[in-house]
């Protein structure tokens, strides 16, 4: 095996990792918005663990640059890794404004369960999982489960929220609550979109081609 061929190899484990964790930490923010016991100082290790791994993403394809002169389907591969490192990144810090917003939510139960947030959690978690696979597996099958579960958490989260929204004018006690609530659900939601971005730049790095969600959203709602 080549210099190049290890560090290709390298940044693909890198992203493996870095992508497990972000997981971890989406799974534990569910668990803190459903007043599930966390491990506070373990979430906070995985949050520096990110953050340094996103930062060796960087570093490894920078030397990879430094050294090679990549093309084609190899050049794909470390720009889509570029890009989803930020995404992963971003998903773990918003996986961690979650699990801070939540001790602002005291009627956290009745919300909670009045609106079906659980299953909303539940959603977000799995389409982190199914980003995962897709990058490891690179099947389609899975690319396309990853934006209809995208849709389905976007109409989940703007029905929910208005319904919080609707909650909160009826009962005033509900509003401090409520806002921090509807926080969490969009950061959700952001998540769910961030994922979608992922599944992009996998696909991009396969297909050599650009494809937006919403396009193929569009194309799915016409077929």
């Amino acid at each position: 095996m080549t210099h190049f061929e290890i560090e290709l190899e390298k940044l693909n484990n890198v992203i493996v990792k870095i992508g497990a964790l972000a997981e971890s930490q989406v799974s534990e923010s569910v668990k803190a918005l459903l007043s599930e016991p966390i491990e506070g100082k373990e979430v906070k290790k995985v949050e520096s663990k990110i953050d340094k791994l996103d930062v060796k993403i960087d570093e490894i394809c920078q030397s990879i640059f430094a050294l090679q002169q990549p093309v084609a389907t190899d050049l794909r591969f470390i720009m889509g890794c570029l890009q989803i490192s930020n995404e992963i990144e971003r998903i773990g810090d918003l996986a961690m404004s979650i699990i801070k917003r939540t001790k602002n939510i005291k009627e956290k139960h009745d919300l909670i369960a009045k609106f079906g947030i659980a299953d909303l959690g539940r959603q977000v978690e799995l389409i982190t999982t199914k980003t995962n696979s897709y990058f490891l597996t690179r099947d389609e099958n899975t690319f396309a489960e990853i934006f209809s579960l995208n849709t389905a958490i976007k109409n989940k989260s703007d029905q929910t929220i208005q319904d919080i929204i609707t909650e909160m004018r009826a009962h005033s006690k509900t509003v401090v609550s409520g806002t921090n609530l509807v926080i969490g659900i969009k950061h959700l939601e952001r998540i769910s979109d961030h994922c979608s971005n992922i599944a992009e730049y996998v696909y991009f790095i396969v297909h050599a081609k650009i494809i937006k969600h919403d396009k193929h959203e569009d194309s799915n709602t016409e077929s």
